[in-house]
């Protein structure tokens, strides 16, 4: 998988209320234009709740190591 950029996912969670589910992540990614890459990269996080922006960015940045 290629490397996700933080500050892209960021953009495209914009209006994201948090605490939020995969889902709802994903749901907001492709309201706001995410590509396959991203909606790609957001399906493989597991199942759970964010509480904020950076919980994402670090589960993603998890997904790339």
């Amino acid at each position: 998988m290629a490397k996700i950029n933080p500050i892209d996912l960021q953009k495209h969670l914009k209006g994201m209320n948090y605490p939020a589910s995969r889902q709802d992540v994903l749901d907001k990614a492709k309201e706001n234009g995410a590509d396959d890459e991203l909606v790609s990269a957001l399906e493989g996080l597991s199942d759970g709740e964010f509480e904020t922006p950076a919980d994402v960015n670090k589960a993603i940045g998890e997904l790339n190591d």
